[in-house]
């Protein structure tokens, strides 16, 4: 194996790139002794490999990696954004397309929200759109109980510290009233979490919807809750030249080759 930290690619970029795990994924199954480079095991990340090198993960030769892909998912509530819960709750991989390849979540969605999360086959573009200093702006649709003013909401607007945690300002526009309740639409960059919730619970209102939007380029639109929609690559890769959503080269609209939902 090489032994050049200057040559080819850390050992567990080289595996989330292969789509098996995300790169942190990949550090743990290094360190438990589950990875051999040449036939050796290795217990150490920080080791770049090249193509020559011949990667297993639990004796299964590591496949050359795939392109990057991206997909849309409408989640919605009463699913859990993780692979296995603890508690036994259905997760968004239980109801996950069978034809789908193994992906992962960008950033995760609570229980009781809803909308667009983006899914990809690639831990080091999981890792890249998580990231704030992508600027990407992840846009919802929030129902709050109570009837807020316009003023209700510059705290947020400023950035609030809540439980010793910095929250960065938001972006809130007060849309309408409708009875008891209030829709607000909500702009953050950070994605903490359930930091729109608790956000709102520090200015005295509590939330009964949330819906997400939009991510960066990437419209949630009309696509139906529990369906699946795949990026095509050419807009993948454009959009993925873009630092802000606020002036895309060309529009986020998603492939228009569907997976169908599990019945």
């Amino acid at each position: 194996m090489t032994e050049n930290t200057h040559k080819g690619d850390r050992i567990a970029k080289v595996i989330a790139r292969a789509g098996l795990a995300s790169r942190r994924e990949a550090e743990r199954m290094i360190e438990a002794g589950r990875v051999t480079v040449n036939g050796k095991k290795i217990d150490r990340a920080a080791l770049n490999v090249t193509d020559k090198d011949r990667i297993a993960v639990d004796g299964r030769d590591l496949r050359a990696p795939e392109p990057q892909r991206l997909w849309l998912y409408h989640k919605p509530t009463g699913l859990v954004t993780t692979n296995k819960d603890e508690q036994g709750r259905p997760t968004i991989f239980d109801e996950l397309p069978e034809d789908l390849p193994r992906v992962m979540s960008v950033g995760r969605l609570d229980i009781n929200s809803e909308g667009l999360l983006l899914l990809t086959n690639d831990g080091g573009l999981k890792r890249k759109l998580e990231l704030p200093s992508t600027g990407w702006l992840r846009r919802y649709r929030v129902r709050v109980n109570g009837r807020p003013t316009d003023d209700t909401f510059a705290p947020l607007r400023q950035g609030l510290v809540i439980d010793g945690e910095k929250f960065q300002p938001m972006i809130v526009t007060l849309d309408r009233q409708q009875g008891a309740n209030a829709w607000v639409t909500v702009g953050i960059r950070e994605g903490r979490n359930r930091e729109v919730r608790r956000a709102m619970e520090a200015v005295g209102l509590s939330v009964n919807r949330l819906i997400r939007v939009s991510y960066g380029p990437f419209q949630l639109g009309t696509l139906k809750p529990g369906a699946v929609e795949e990026i095509r690559p050419r807009i993948l890769r454009d959009q993925l030249g873009e630092k802000s959503e606020d002036a895309p080269k060309k529009p986020g609209k998603p492939a228009p080759k569907r997976t169908r939902r599990r019945s």
